[in-house]
């Protein structure tokens, strides 16, 4: 049978809640994120302020370079919490079948669903009106035969949309398809694809599958098969949490190793108190460093371990050391990698 997956995502989430709690702010650019003397990045921003090409993940300081007017908003995560609760719980009405990938994005799998005479175009319109009318904010939709393509779907119209790929639409939809849409396909994978000539998904699919395994490893497996639009993984209501982690940017650059190493103690404290924090604590398969250095350049490093292991936490951030060539670190990272354990809706942690 074919399945029926809905992906739904709120456009610009936490900046949609403070337009919808003061709307005064609706129609000038605001982005919520830290605060400059600390370095803060934007954690999202509204879509006056897009514009000016401000986007996530970018430094505070520089977003108002490129707009002096933003209005900067610090956040409020149990606000968002609380929204995003509401809004799942009207999901739920519709399925059991709920995967949440974030406070304001999830995918629903409506196969078996029976309302709407069981279309689930008319499904996904549902929802959004719901969520419209009961929370005040907007969600853009995706349906289609898999994740995969649900995803892709979502963002095809934002803000505010609803975008359908039929079963018999999807062999047109993916050849064209660029590759960079693929998940998990980031800036260098993409340069890595077009220096082999494939642009699209319909060249991926010249290749056999053993030369992408060859040119990109395991993940040459998940090419072959989204550029095909193949995605068998079910919509799971339990998600496996596989990682925990802490991280600080620091409002000076931290200049050499000594500095970073004088450093960890708080970082390796922090990370044993979210670690405690597990019910049931998930057994630890592997330690990660991350540095950001100061031209905002990154790396990680990671070992397997099955514990706490402080002298490799050190070893690792020398390592990550080395490869920036003595660039001042801006942040600083540390986390333990999880086997697989089942647990509730997950949470994220505070942003700033």
């Amino acid at each position: 049978m074919t399945r029926k997956i809905i992906h739904c995502d709120c456009d610009c989430f936490y900046a949609a809640v403070e337009m919808r709690d003061n709307p005064a702010l609706r129609d000038i650019p605001i982005a919520i994120g830290g605060r400059v003397e600390n370095r803060g990045v934007i954690a999202t921003c509204n879509y006056p302020a897009r514009r000016y090409g401000i986007h996530s993940a970018m430094p505070t300081a520089q977003a108002l370079k490129r707009c002096p007017e933003l209005t900067l908003i610090h956040g409020n995560m149990n606000q968002y919490k609380a929204v995003s609760q509401q809004i799942f719980a009207i999901y739920r009405e519709l399925t059991p079948w709920v995967e949440p990938l974030s406070l304001d994005e999830a995918y629903l799998d409506v196969s078996d669903v029976l309302a709407c005479q069981g279309s689930a175009t008319r499904m996904a319109e549902w929802i959004r009106q719901r969520v419209r009318t009961e929370v005040g904010i907007t969600v853009s939709a995706g349906v289609a035969p898999n994740k995969f393509l649900a995803k892709i779907a979502s963002d095809w119209q934002k803000p505010d949309g609803l975008f359908v790929i039929t079963p018999d639409q999807v062999e047109t939809f993916v050849t064209d398809l660029p590759v960079e849409r693929i998940s998990g396909v980031g800036p260098q994978t993409t340069k890595r694809l077009h220096q082999w000539g494939l642009k699209t998904c319909g060249d991926i699919r010249q290749w056999p599958q053993s030369e992408l395994l060859r040119h990109f490893g395991r993940f040459g497996q998940r090419l072959y098969a989204f550029s095909r639009g193949e995605d068998h993984r079910p919509v799971k209501v339990s998600r496996e949490r596989k990682s925990v982690s802490t991280e600080h940017t620091y409002a000076e650059d931290l200049p050499d190793l000594a500095h970073c190493q004088a450093r960890l103690p708080e970082l390796i404290t922090d990370l044993q108190q979210r670690y405690d924090r597990l019910t049931p604590a998930p057994p630890i398969r592997g330690l990660v460093v991350k540095l950001k250095f100061n031209d905002f350049t990154q790396t990680t490093v990671e070992q397997t371990c099955f514990g706490l292991d402080e002298s490799l936490v050190a070893q690792l951030l020398r390592t990550g050391w080395e490869r920036g060539e003595g660039k001042p670190v801006r942040l600083m990272g540390i986390g333990f990698r999880l086997r697989h354990e089942q647990g509730p809706m997950p949470t994220q942690l505070p942003l700033f």
